[in-house]
């Protein structure tokens, strides 16, 4: 066990691994702010869709999690 142990900390310590532990993260990062980006842009679709509906900011909030100003941001837009 302590061969094993010692192996590991050694491979683990080698540039190499430690490289390819840092592009692992990058890529998890990359693929979490992917996916951050694509349910945003969803809620702003669904807000867009409220607004033209005429639906109470209140429930635009509630319904989608974005701001209140965010809200009035995209009704300005739209006008």
């Amino acid at each position: 066990m302590t061969e094993a142990i010692t192996a590991y900390h050694s491979v683990a310590a080698s540039p190499e691994f430690q490289e390819l532990e840092r592009m692992r993260i990058k890529v998890q990062h990359d693929e979490a702010q992917a996916l951050h980006n694509e349910r945003r842009k969803e809620k702003i679709e669904i807000a867009k869709k409220l607004i033209k509906r005429n639906r109470p900011i209140e429930e635009i909030i509630e319904d989608t999690g974005l701001t209140h100003a965010e809200i009035e941001n995209l009704r300005d837009a739209d006008k």
